[in-house]
């Protein structure tokens, strides 16, 4: 894994693109994920928390989008429905999604966290023209995988991938939790204390093609939504990076759906430190920084971040539902500025909605 310097990679903040409205949005609005409809809109699907910590998925259409954009609320995506969703511990609802259109299954899907009584949990929506969405379901994994069954931050890859073993799949990012074994600052020296491989890490799922083709087969439509249920039956999980010794020392998660690139796939994650405090406690810290995965082989790690690309700085990132935090969530490419420049959009402080322009250098990969 080459590792370069960030010196030629040029981030720009654009201030707040989406700030609370109205008694659904009481807690904030953050964390949106993002497409281009079937008539090339820019849709963005922010998650929208009113009080009492019930979150829903919303649906905002960019109508300008320069230096600041305008948009305008067209309703909501998702809002929580089913026993995954409900009574969870301290809130309930769907929560912080990424949506992701996949040519060959003609179909956007949405993966997103569904909080519910048995805690947070991967659910997956499809949609064909991504105004409206229905539940595919919630994934589980096999028990021979011994995933924790707390998991979050999933996005999918637009097209078909190489899994380890070998099998053309549909390919998933998400973030197994690793509860603790300690409290407050014991928690966080208790983490530490672990290998990096065994805190929170991002992995690969894997769904193979093969039961795609199978299940489409059998549905008495191409678009039935049991065409779709293989999704949340992946066959493969494999971790493919762990916090590092440099940022992100206490754990890391998946943050952007992954864009191609001429390296390969491009996408913005978020890494977590424990800044300690002046009374003795920490500060738990939420930076962003830059990872490529090989085009067909996206468990080979071509690039990654030696310092984040955003750390948290100003007062929106830095006060707010959650301090310090900048969590990144979707890339959206800026043709007419360039192919190599992209806006980024991300959570500021667990409470709004920022955006910044992304410039990369002619090549990731160059030492």
């Amino acid at each position: 894994m080459k590792r370069s310097a960030l010196s030629q990679v040029k981030v720009t903040r654009l201030g707040v693109a989406l700030e609370p409205q109205g008694d659904l949005e009481a807690e904030g609005i953050l964390n949106p994920a993002g497409c281009f409809d079937r008539d090339h809109k820019l849709l963005l699907f922010p998650r929208a928390v009113e009080r009492g910590n019930r979150s829903r998925i919303g649906i905002v259409r960019v109508d300008r989008e320069f230096d600041s954009i305008e948009c305008t609320r067209l309703g909501f995506a998702l809002t929580p429905a089913t026993p995954d969703e409900l009574n969870g511990n301290g809130g309930e609802g769907c929560e912080d999604p990424r949506v992701t259109y996949i040519d060959w299954l003609n179909s956007y899907l949405m993966a997103y966290t569904a909080y519910g009584l048995n805690g947070p949990r991967i659910g997956i929506a499809v949609s064909q023209d991504a105004h409206h969405w229905e539940r595919v379901g919630v994934v589980q994994f096999p028990h021979s995988l011994g995933l924790h069954p707390d998991d979050k931050d999933a996005a999918f890859f637009p097209t078909p991938v190489f899994s380890p073993s070998g099998e053309l799949s549909i390919a998933m990012y998400h973030r197994p939790m690793v509860a603790p074994s300690a409290l407050g600052s014991d928690a966080i020296q208790s983490i530490l204390a672990h290998v990096p491989e065994e805190r929170q890490c991002i992995r690969i799922a894997y769904t193979p093609l093969s039961a795609m083709s199978l299940a489409f087969s059998k549905s008495k439509r191409r678009r039935h939504l049991e065409a779709f249920k293989p999704l949340t039956r992946p066959t493969e999980s494999h971790l493919v990076l762990a916090p590092s010794s440099d940022w992100g020392t206490v754990k890391v998660g998946g943050g952007s759906a992954p864009v191609q690139i001429d390296e390969g796939w491009l996408s913005v994650y978020h890494g977590v430190d424990a800044i300690p405090t002046a009374s003795g406690s920490y500060q738990m810290q939420y930076s962003a920084g830059l990872v490529v995965h090989d085009r067909m082989q996206p468990h080979r790690i071509l690039y990654r971040s030696p310092e984040p690309i955003m750390v948290p700085s100003t007062p929106d990132e830095l006060e707010g539902a959650v301090n310090s935090v900048v969590f990144p969530t979707l890339l959206v490419r800026r043709w007419d500025l360039g192919a190599r420049k992209f806006d980024g959009y991300y959570g500021m402080a667990d409470s709004k909605i920022g955006r910044f322009r992304l410039q990369l250098p002619e090549s990731l990969l160059k030492r």
